[in-house]
């Protein structure tokens, strides 16, 4: 695995299509949330002037901008407000995008969770914190692991639960993941797989990378890649790379 100052320009000859993961990557990891009753709060992260300067660039030198998260929608657009202009959004694992201000829906989940929500909303312990506003997938927010969750889930062999370090989420296995995202994305701009860098750094990632061109981790001791971008350095993993690419390509 190499480090990210190592890309060349030889290597982003094929590359139009950059995919960006969000937390860990663009904003630190970590999401703040609390409910109470009917009242849910939830902290939004916003990116960097530096990120917006950066995308912007990347825009300029041609590439395609594509934001990749588990996410929901109305969030991501929030948080990427001032760019819009200049990327996609593919949310919640995989389960529609939104570009130009067109939503492609790329799954229909509702069948196969709509009867799991009074069965999680029954389980009640003091490591869940709340419930992220979702359309497609279903997301949990824990202190640490509920067991009484994955038991819950444990016959649903059409569903995944991914436990990421501070949260669950559930959808339904190969159809709703980021790798399946980039496969619809694919389609959308007409691009083959060696068109398409990608960087994440959690385990819901894996799918996104393996379906990239070029793969960048942001955490080797989660997710293998052809470079590395270490999270916890000077700057967010997305600067690094961005930094990298304009370097090369200016």
């Amino acid at each position: 695995m190499k480090e990210i100052h190592e890309l060349s320009k030889t290597e982003l000859n094929n590359i139009k299509l950059i995919i960006f993961d969000v937390d860990g990557v663009l904003v630190p990891r970590g999401t703040n949330i609390k409910q109470e009753g009917c009242i849910t709060t939830l902290e939004t992260k916003y990116v960097l002037t530096k990120q917006i300067d950066q995308i912007s660039r990347l825009s300029e030198l041609g590439y395609l901008i594509n934001i990749s998260s588990g996410r929901g929608l109305y969030m991501l657009q929030e948080v990427f407000r001032d760019i819009l202009d200049f990327i996609s959004i593919t949310y919640e694992n995989g389960s529609g995008t939104w570009y130009k201000g067109k939503i492609y829906q790329h799954f229909n989940s509702y069948d196969h969770l709509k009867d799991l929500f009074p069965i999680l909303k029954k389980i009640k312990h003091p490591n869940i914190k709340g419930w992220e506003p979702k359309e497609f997938i279903i997301t949990i927010h824990c202190k640490d692991r509920v067991p009484e969750i994955e038991e819950a889930l444990s016959d649903k062999k059409d569903l995944y639960i991914l436990w990421n370090g501070e949260a669950y989420d559930i959808g339904v296995k190969d159809l709703q993941t980021k790798g399946h995202g980039v496969l619809e994305i694919m389609k959308l701009f007409n691009l083959r797989k060696e068109n398409i860098m990608a960087i994440g750094d959690n385990y819901n990632d894996k799918e996104l990378l393996e379906q990239a061109g070029i793969k960048i981790t942001a955490d080797k001791t989660r997710l293998p890649g052809d470079f590395c971008v270490q999270i916890g350095g000077e700057c967010l993993p997305a600067e690094a790379l961005m930094e990298q690419i304009i370097k090369v390509k200016s």
